[in-house]
């Protein structure tokens, strides 16, 4: 329990301190790179704090000199930060209660993450269209197909406007396998408990040659790729009954 208010503290430190100034400073400077660059180090803080320990393995498959898709599973909320902080920088597509939360979605927004709304099916549509005009700006993302946490642990089932996003943006996919983040923090639970996460990261999947009908055959070769990286309890059952 110390552990997770010593985390919980650091969180709040690095929101709700040196937010307010970060905020200001990139307002002066029209640059959020520090923002982003200090809140990717609160975020390897708080990570070292709940003592988890990150093992990656595949930083060499990271496209150079492109904008890309990483797609990991979602085991808990620790799986944003850790898979953001072995990153080049990136923008989210994150769930809008997110944005809401004071200072922290203001510093969102400002870096050009993008909130969705799985309630509305035209404002989630208007996301979708906004995250490809980022990524052919240049700008690479973090999104995670299963759209919500697992309950259990395993690997859910894909949603589809994210392959929509790829395949118009014509930008590469890079699937990411995120194996023990469930241990660290249960969903429904908030206590935070040490421990290992390994993180592997794929061949990039090519999206250039396909069509939005195409996008189901994009996804089973995305989600082959993050099943081949997880552990046998956290696979989804019929690749553990395959």
């Amino acid at each position: 329990m110390l552990r997770t208010l010593l985390v919980y503290a650091v969180v709040f430190f690095f929101i709700f301190i040196l937010g307010p100034p970060l905020l200001l400073w990139s307002l002066i400077t029209g640059s959020t790179d520090m923002l982003y660059s200090v809140g990717v180090f609160g975020a390897r803080t708080a990570l070292f704090m709940a003592g988890v320990r990150i093992m990656v393995s595949g930083r060499e498959k990271i496209p150079v000199g492109k904008s890309v898709i990483y797609m990991p599973n979602h085991q808990s909320n620790s799986d944003p930060p850790a898979v953001a902080s072995i990153l080049p920088p990136v923008l989210i597509m994150a769930k809008k209660e997110f944005f809401r939360i004071p200072i922290m979605g203001t510093g969102m927004r400002m870096r050009g993450f993008i909130p969705v709304d799985r309630t509305n099916r035209e404002r989630a549509f208007a996301a979708v269209d906004h995250a490809v005009a980022s990524l052919k700006a240049g700008h690479s993302f973090l999104v995670f197909p299963e759209g919500t946490r697992s309950r259990t642990g395993r690997l859910q089932s894909f949603k589809k406007g994210v392959f929509v996003m790829a395949i118009k943006a014509g930008a590469p996919i890079v699937p990411i396998s995120v194996s023990g983040a469930s241990k660290i923090m249960c969903r429904g639970d908030f206590r935070i408990h040490p421990g290992p996460v390994r993180i592997t990261i794929h061949d990039p999947v090519a999206t250039a040659d396909y069509s939005i009908t195409d996008r189901s055959r994009v996804a089973e070769e995305v989600r082959r790729a993050i099943v081949s990286g997880l552990s046998p309890e956290e696979r989804p059952l019929e690749a553990t009954n395959d």
